[in-house]
């Protein structure tokens, strides 16, 4: 039986309300770290990300004295069932987005992450239960209005736009269901794919078209892909079971918008007047959303 302290708890709180921003800002910088790996492809890029992400999860763990919950975990088929699950979304979110970043298509990395605030509260709305005010209804609303003069201006289906919202917005919801410690949860997961990750590594590099060890570079990139991806991940993990999954939703406008001002104002990528008229409508959306819900924190 899961220890009732590593269920989620379906009402806000200020310690899950900071995680959870700063888990968002740091994946808004991600970006810049991402476009020092162009080169590099993809799939590279995530195999590296699993395989260094394993020593420093680890490490945690064995600092806050909870491997024994690890044990148990791969000791269970239904949670490790789960866990499978929720690395299979996670390694396909990362990989949409890594080719996103680094083939010139940030924005829609952060089309992406523009839709699947909508996408994670209508789950919750569907799958938890949980009821949205009026203000909230209206904030949604604005949003919506936003994504859809976005996918209106783009003429075509976003594939990839589409493909990380469903990834991580499955993710997010599995994520609060699995029975185990959020940083616990978070080795599970890689070391579930560690072996695929090691085995591409170890193709790619006998065939001669790895990136690892071939220059200091590379090799310091590749080996800190562990650090980007482990830290804020498990930061959010902790801030996804302390705060409603409709919160969580909306607090993911920071990171698209700050991939946006990347992309456009770093990456030079070019925005057009579909992304001019929503990028207002969405920061109100934000606003509207974010207002009852500090005021209602501050009363508790």
């Amino acid at each position: 039986m899961a220890n009732p302290q590593t269920q989620p708890e379906n009402r806000d709180t200020p310690q899950g309300f900071a995680l959870a921003v700063s888990a968002y800002v740091l994946w808004g910088f991600l970006p810049l770290y991402m476009k020092l790996l162009s080169h590099v492809p993809p799939a590279e890029i995530v195999a590296h990300r699993v395989i260094w992400s394993v020593p420093l999860a680890g490490l945690v763990l064995i600092a806050l004295r909870r491997t024994s919950d690890l044990r148990a975990a791969l000791g269970n088929p239904r949670m490790l069932a789960m866990a499978c699950l929720t690395a299979a979304l996670v390694s396909v979110n990362w990989g949409i987005y890594v080719w996103a970043i680094t083939s010139g298509n940030a924005l829609d990395a952060a089309l992406g992450y523009y839709m699947n605030p909508l996408f994670s509260i209508a789950l919750g709305a569907i799958f938890l239960g949980e009821r949205l005010t009026r203000a909230q209804f209206v904030a949604i609303g604005l949003a919506g209005a936003g994504v859809a003069v976005l996918i209106f201006e783009a003429g075509r289906l976003p594939l990839a736009a589409l493909g990380m919202m469903f990834s991580w917005g499955f993710y997010a919801m599995f994520k609060r269901s699995l029975p185990i410690g959020p940083n616990q949860g978070f080795l599970l997961e890689v070391l579930i794919l560690l072996l695929p990750a090691l085995g591409y590594v170890a193709w790619i590099q006998a065939s001669g078209q790895g990136h690892f060890l071939t220059t200091l570079p590379n090799t310091a990139l590749l080996m800190a892909a562990g650090a980007v991806t482990a830290v804020p991940l498990m930061i959010y993990a902790n801030g996804a079971k302390l705060v409603r999954l409709s919160t969580m939703g909306i607090l993911q406008y920071i990171a698209p918008t700050m991939i946006f001002l990347i992309a456009v104002f770093l990456f030079g990528e070019e925005i057009d007047r579909g992304r001019m008229i929503a990028f207002p409508l969405i920061w109100i959306a934000l606003v509207v959303y974010s207002i009852p819900m500090i005021r209602q924190m501050r009363r508790a």
